[in-house]
């Protein structure tokens, strides 16, 4: 079963989040005993947005699940994971993120440097853009459309894609339509991250 997974960058080495595994492309790794969600086992999600949530670092993984599967509803925990392809996904989950905000800019007044950094990702003036919509979401902290657009430009580029997503979907007026919303942003991620393993040859 094909899956997604997060891993993070230290130094040369990718490594999973837990327990510090190495991982490279092609390499199968193994686990042996009882497979628990969430506390033992190779973990990874079908849905990229999932996996997203639960990542630790920016360099996504494809990896092919097998062995003795266990399924839940954002994730599946698995005796034998096999990385396909990966790639450092930085750039790719901030532009995801702005994406994201862009989506639901119309609903509030951005000032002109947030809007600006949203729409040309000026790695420039992403501080300056970050404190003016901080500021902003401040001033209004339920409203989903501010929080989107501060989302996108925090420093950590996974947390601001996921929060990114989930911000501008809540911005929508329904439930139907936050779902619809997520599932729009997880279809959209899912393209991001296919196309970013064909530009890198995998």
């Amino acid at each position: 079963m094909k899956a997604w997974h997060f891993c993070e960058q230290q130094g040369r080495r990718v490594v999973t989040s837990r327990g510090g595994i190495v991982v490279k492309s092609g390499k199968t790794l193994r686990h042996k005993g009882e497979l628990s969600m969430c506390e033992s086992g190779l973990h990874a999600s079908i849905r990229p947005l999932d996996a997203l949530y639960y990542a630790q670092g920016n360099v996504v993984c494809r990896v092919e699940c097998g062995g003795t599967l266990v399924t839940g509803e954002d994730k599946l925990v698995c005796s034998e994971r096999t990385v396909i392809w990966m790639a450092d996904a930085e750039a790719l989950l901030r532009k995801f993120a702005r994406l994201c905000a862009l989506d639901v800019i119309h609903l509030w007044e951005a000032p002109e440097i947030v809007a600006r950094y949203l729409r040309t990702g000026d790695e420039s003036i992403r501080d300056a853009a970050s404190a003016a919509a901080s500021a902003a979401a401040s001033a209004a902290a339920r409203d989903a459309a501010r929080a989107a657009a501060w989302a996108a430009a925090r420093a950590a580029a996974r947390a601001a894609a996921r929060d990114a997503a989930s911000a501008a979907a809540s911005a929508a007026a329904s439930a139907a339509a936050r779902d619809a919303a997520l599932e729009r942003a997880n279809k959209r991620l899912g393209r991001m991250l296919t196309e970013l393993g064909r530009e890198a040859g995998r």
